[in-house]
């Protein structure tokens, strides 16, 4: 007998902007020295590195946002998407030069999209020492993809 496949029920929940938005921050960041220097909006905001994972019943979902303080942290949930997002600040000002700056500052943002049936209720987030832990109670047992069939239509209609 052929072992159990394993299937990802969560394949391509992060949202694909956002990760092309990660790779094209990674990108700027070796082409030029400008790095953090501008202010960044929500359009270009830097996605800062996310693990989604099944912990037993609960959906599991971790980003990395070291010296992000604790208040300019945001979770939201809407229409079945858990939004995370945040700034950066620099605590130094005015007379400061930095002469390499590699670290992304400025609002962040990541888009998840969580399976159906989610409820706010279900959804609960910590944070400390620069971890963003956001558990979704439950959501790692939904149901995976349902798939279509497709049949050949008829010529004329």
């Amino acid at each position: 007998m052929a072992p159990k496949k394993f299937s990802n029920p969560f394949h391509g929940v992060v949202d694909m902007i956002t990760e092309m938005n990660r790779v094209s921050d990674a990108m700027a960041s070796i082409e030029t020295s400008q790095t953090g220097l501008r202010e960044r909006g929500y359009a270009d905001a830097w996605s800062p590195p996310t693990d989604i994972l099944a912990r037993g019943e609960d959906l599991v979902v971790r980003c990395e946002v070291p010296g992000v303080y604790e208040e300019d942290v945001a979770v939201s949930f809407n229409h079945g998407v858990l939004t995370i997002s945040g700034e950066r600040r620099r605590d130094e000002e005015g007379t400061v030069v930095y002469y390499s700056s590699e670290r992304f500052m400025g609002t962040f943002r990541r888009e998840i999209t969580l399976p159906e049936g989610v409820s706010e209720r279900d959804v609960e987030a910590s944070y400390g020492e620069g971890l963003l832990e956001v558990v979704v109670r439950g959501a790692a047992n939904a149901a995976a993809p349902k798939t279509i069939s497709v049949r050949r239509r008829k010529r004329g209609s």
